[in-house]
């Protein structure tokens, strides 16, 4: 279950009880059953904050939305210093290919919440766009950005 990924090794904090194992979610201050798509959105989570500098008190981790009256969770939404929302991240599984209909989902979540910023992953394959407003496109980009007071 422990699959390697394409990030750095996270120090996440694992735990075995009885046949399962949890992790500590240092945004969400408890612990978690460790799935494959929970393993993928633990590594997320530190690399923004060690490798991009964002403050952990601006990621929120399976943050409730409601689209189209119905009730949403956004894997990662880092937030700026306004509160505004300014990135949505969308985690899945490794083994979960990074498709349209991944593209689709967090394209529903944007509607909810007008970030500049998505990114899909696996935590093999990720995806990054910024939304360009004025042309109406997606620019794809090699990685998010470093934090510097926003992203």
């Amino acid at each position: 279950m422990l699959q390697a990924l394409n990030l750095p090794l996270a120090n996440l904090k694992l735990v075995r009880k009885s046949e399962q194992v949890f992790v500590w979610c240092i945004v969400r201050k408890k612990q978690l059953l460790l799935t494959p798509e929970e393993w993928v959105r633990q590594h997320i989570i530190h690399y923004l904050i060690t490798e991009k500098r964002v403050p952990i008190a601006l990621i929120a981790a399976e943050m409730a939305i409601e689209v189209n009256k119905l009730s949403r969770r956004c894997d990662i939404v880092v937030f700026g210093k306004d509160s505004k929302p300014l990135l949505i991240i969308e985690c899945k599984a490794p083994e979960v290919a990074i498709t349209e209909k991944v593209f689709n989902q967090i394209a529903q979540y944007n509607f909810k919440l007008n970030v500049d910023l998505l990114m899909m992953t696996n935590g093999i394959e990720h995806v990054v766009c910024s939304i360009d407003r004025e042309r109406n496109a997606l620019n794809y980009l090699q990685d998010l950005p470093v934090w510097d007071e926003g992203l």
